[in-house]
């Protein structure tokens, strides 16, 4: 496998998760070399042939087997530095061995300033860091949103079907897909990924 050379490494499945981190890196770095890993069971595999300023390991789907793999990859690549996006609370004996392997947790849902501030400090450890300045945010959408809308925007974040909107929410299909019509009219997002990256940079779905 062949990836070319960047500053960054995001190992995560192609969701509109990862399309909405992407984004915010690349809005606060423009300069930013970013590459991707579709399947992160390939990173130690590639990490034995490519070196990366940082990695960035979304462990969604992967908390039962995570920690073997990152024993392994302490074990070679100790100077590679790594965050782990966790979806679910680790145990705290996993949190504190992984600490001591000198890798970074940070929550799935962490607001954008969050992870902003984790990625800059270990971008730059030398510096002083600070967050880019940025154009102000909303604090809210143009049109506020429902109780309802946000839990569909949150699962749709999550990168679940209108089935399992459904059946989480115990609505039907048809309402689900109503909903998240009204979410696109209220943010003017033309698509369901615009929709994603503005809700993520924006913060709107943060805990």
């Amino acid at each position: 496998m062949t990836i070319p050379a960047g500053d960054v490494l995001v190992a995560a499945s192609p969701t509109l998760y990862r399309l909405g981190l992407i984004a915010m890196l690349r809005e606060t770095w423009p300069a930013l070399r970013i590459c991707t890993l579709p399947d992160p069971d390939q990173l130690l595999k590639l990490l034995a042939q490519q070196r990366f300023t940082l990695v960035i390991v979304d462990a969604m789907a992967a908390d039962s087997g995570l920690l073997p793999q990152l024993l392994h990859l302490h074990g070679a690549h100790n100077q590679q530095r790594l965050v782990v996006l966790t979806r679910r609370r680790l145990p705290t004996a996993t949190c504190n061995l992984l600490a001591q392997m000198g890798y970074t947790l940070l929550p799935r849902r962490a607001t954008p300033t969050e992870v902003i501030k984790c990625v800059g400090s270990l971008l730059y450890p030398t510096e002083a860091f600070c967050c880019p300045a940025r154009k102000a945010r909303r604090s809210a959408p143009p049109t506020p949103f429902s109780r309802r809308e946000l839990e569909v925007l949150r699962l749709v974040i999550a990168d679940h079907c209108n089935q399992e909107i459904a059946d989480r929410l115990f609505l039907s299909v048809r309402t689900v897909e109503s909903h998240r019509r009204a979410l696109l009219q209220k943010t003017g997002a033309k698509t369901l990924v615009g929709l994603v990256v503005q809700a993520m940079r924006e913060g709107w779905v943060a805990a």
